[in-house]
């Protein structure tokens, strides 16, 4: 399955034939608890994202949570 991530192409292996978004997330090597995500253009947040079934072609925007200050 080939994916759009943050700008670049990506491909993940499936046995499912529709996997969820949160099975995407981790197969990129994102830990759940510290990413934001954008699919095709929608924020959805975390509850959502093992519901989400992805596809072909779709869109998706990971942005890291950092911690730090002084």
């Amino acid at each position: 399955m080939k994916l759009k991530v943050n700008g670049e192409f990506k491909y993940l292996s499936s046995n499912e034939h529709q996997p969820s978004l949160a099975n995407a997330i981790k197969q990129l090597g994102h830990h759940p608890r510290l990413v934001v995500v954008e699919y095709n253009g929608k924020i959805l947040t975390p509850e959502k994202w093992e519901q989400q079934k992805i596809k072909d072609g779709d869109t998706l925007e990971i942005v890291t949570i950092v911690g730090g200050g002084s």
